[in-house]
């Protein structure tokens, strides 16, 4: 009676070592999947400040269309691109990074811009509406870090023994990073002169 007491305690070990390292890992990946929203989250927001803000400079009657043409058009071509969290490859990441990196350009052309135009410098609509979109870039820089951190602590877990060889029998893939832009390293240029 004894022989199959050991045989029965090593399946149900095997079973609830099982079962919490599937757990673990779809844990994980969820808290994954919440910081990408967060991320998405925090692009959306900009992208809705960015209508306001074209609204605004719009009214001043002499000011550079195609300045504005460009954040409108990075702008549409960002909300295009999406990505689904819970099958996240870096092709799409990158298509992603690209998109906002086009928004975050034009946008940049268009700060620098309005310091040509006193009027529309002094417009209180203005200066809120630009107050809120540096602190929004602020907050989708610490949502990247934030999915980044979620994503390494799944990687992490995922490539652990011996759950590693349980996130291979499920298909737990790797959750890709937000890496810098290329050039990122190099300090931009700054021109003062607005002639």
């Amino acid at each position: 009676m004894k022989k199959w007491i050991i045989p029965v305690v090593i399946i149900v070990i095997l079973a609830i070592w099982s079962i919490s390292s599937y757990n673990g890992l779809v844990t994980v990946r969820a808290d994954t999947k919440t910081a990408w929203a967060d991320v998405e989250s925090s692009y959306q927001r900009r992208n809705d400040l960015i209508g306001n803000l074209v609204k605004t400079v719009q009214g001043a009657a002499d000011f550079e269309k195609g300045t504005l043409t460009a954040v409108i058009e990075a702008r549409a071509k960002a909300t295009s691109v999406t990505v689904d969290p819970s099958n996240i490859s870096p092709e799409q990441l990158e298509q992603f990074q690209q998109a906002q990196a086009g928004v975050s350009g034009a946008l940049s052309r268009l700060l620098v811009s309005v310091e040509r135009y006193p009027d529309l410098k002094a417009n209180q609509n203005f200066l809120a509406l630009q107050s809120q979109i540096e602190g929004t870039e602020n907050r989708i820089n610490v949502a990247r870090d934030r999915y980044n951190a979620a994503a390494n602590t799944y990687d992490k877990k995922k490539h652990s023994f011996p759950t590693v060889i349980f996130a291979g029998l499920f298909g737990f893939e790797d959750m890709p990073r937000f890496k810098a832009e290329a050039g990122a390293e190099k300090a931009p240029s700054v021109d003062f002169n607005f002639k």
